[in-house]
């Protein structure tokens, strides 16, 4: 449509504005989700001595390699290795070693026959002391249930590249590696501002005229699920003066972005981008995407401002779109980390005002593929359209009619 900007010229040009945040160093145990700003090699090799995967003998394999359940092969057994503590002799010939899974292999040992292959009956009785002689009841393989060094991992391995997003196994290969400490990028700080007069907090009373301020915490979870930090601000008025009480406060937030809820339409009682243009500058205005045609782009005091149009579905569908690869790029991850796509096809026709729509839909699976229907109304402030949706069917501009059979992408929630 006319004066309205491309979904992906307004995209791009947004990005082309936003820079990773700086790097900060955290406890690895605080690292779970967090973005590394550093490539991390292994230091040592994992595990760091050849160790037991059995509870069982610690043997030279060629002493027991005739053993057989018919001519079992008996050993002098020298002493009882618990896991965390090292062999105090070498294994001689005709000799093996007690051992529990995880200790360090004695000198000479080279396999590790389980204490199910034996005639020790440790496991039956408790834990009792090791025999003087265990039989061994089968031959024995160089290196069987043995993990040597840097089975795991090699010495200067690469483990984790920067940008990885961390996992709680990632979390626990760091602390294997003897990481106590690890650089990430800083988790951006976003400040959530809403306006109108009909808004009222949750658990106050609702009077005529009245709603329930819903976008803030919805903003919030949007913002926490994404590895941000948020920050709710109370809801602003529809005044002049009021608004730049609230975007002040915003900065005194020291945040890293702003994101306004409603104002930036062209009603007389939207004064966000008012104030905003007081302060900053609004660099992208009206977008051509349906909902969420009001979005607003642009700085206050240098600090990266959204203005997202006041309708719920409208206010997500613009922070799917536009505000998720904002904070992915601030957070050192890639912005096309997008929610997953998908194609399906339209399970009825469909008609669009021409902008690009993003429609909320049922996913059914019908003889192997995969069918799109409409959750209901689409109006904007139809949240529970969100609720219901498995994923919003993107029509393209230009397409006003989408007949039944149409296969489109999906946006996955």
């Amino acid at each position: 449509m006319a004066n309205l900007l491309n979904v992906d010229d307004a995209l791009r040009a947004i990005l082309d504005r936003i820079q990773a945040l700086p790097a900060e160093t955290i406890p690895t145990t605080q690292g779970l989700k967090r973005v590394l700003a550093e490539a991390i090699t292994a230091e040592t090799d994992l595990p760091p001595f050849a160790s037991s995967s059995m509870d069982g003998y610690a043997v030279r394999y060629s002493d027991a390699a005739a053993a057989h359940a018919d001519q079992p092969v008996q050993l002098t057994v020298i002493e009882d290795i618990p896991a965390g503590r090292v062999a105090a002799y070498p294994v001689g010939p005709m000799q093996a070693a007690r051992i529990m899974t995880g200790a360090p292999l004695p000198d000479g040992a080279d396999a590790v026959i389980p204490v199910e292959e034996t005639d020790d009956e440790w496991l039956a009785d408790g834990g009792a002391a090791p025999p003087e002689k265990v039989s061994i009841y089968r031959a024995a393989r160089p290196g069987e249930n043995v993990r040597p060094i840097g089975e795991d991992v090699h010495h200067g391995q690469m483990i984790l590249q920067a940008g990885t997003v961390l996992r709680p196994q990632d979390i626990g290969m760091l602390i294997s590696l003897g990481r106590a400490e690890i650089l990430v990028i800083r988790q951006p700080r976003v400040v959530i501002l809403s306006t109108g007069d009909e808004l009222v907090d949750v658990g106050e009373p609702l009077g005529p005229g009245k709603i329930y301020n819903s976008n803030s915490y919805v903003l919030e979870g949007l913002i926490t699920m994404l590895g941000g930090i948020a920050i709710r601000l109370p809801t602003a008025r529809d005044t002049l003066d009021d608004v730049r009480r609230c975007l002040a406060e915003a900065l005194a937030q020291q945040p890293d972005l702003i994101v306004s809820s409603a104002g930036v339409s062209v009603g007389v009682h939207d004064v966000v981008r008012t104030v905003v243009e007081e302060l900053g500058h609004v660099e992208l205005w009206r977008v051509n995407l349906r909902p969420g045609k009001p979005l607003a782009f642009g700085q206050v005091q240098q600090i990266p401002f959204f203005g997202l149009p006041g309708n719920p579905v409208s206010a997500m569908v613009t922070f799917d779109v536009f505000v998720r690869p904002t904070l992915l790029q601030m957070s050192g991850q890639p912005a096309k980390s997008t929610p997953p796509m998908t194609a399906a096809v339209v399970g009825e026709a469909l008609r669009s005002d021409g902008r690009r729509s993003y429609l909320r839909v049922k996913l059914r699976d019908e003889n192997g593929q995969l069918v799109a229907y409409l959750t209901g109304t689409q109006s904007s402030g139809a949240l529970l359209s969100m609720v219901l949706a498995d994923g919003l069917l993107i029509v393209p501009e230009g397409m006003t009619h989408v007949p039944a059979g149409t296969k489109l992408p999906v946006r996955v929630l």
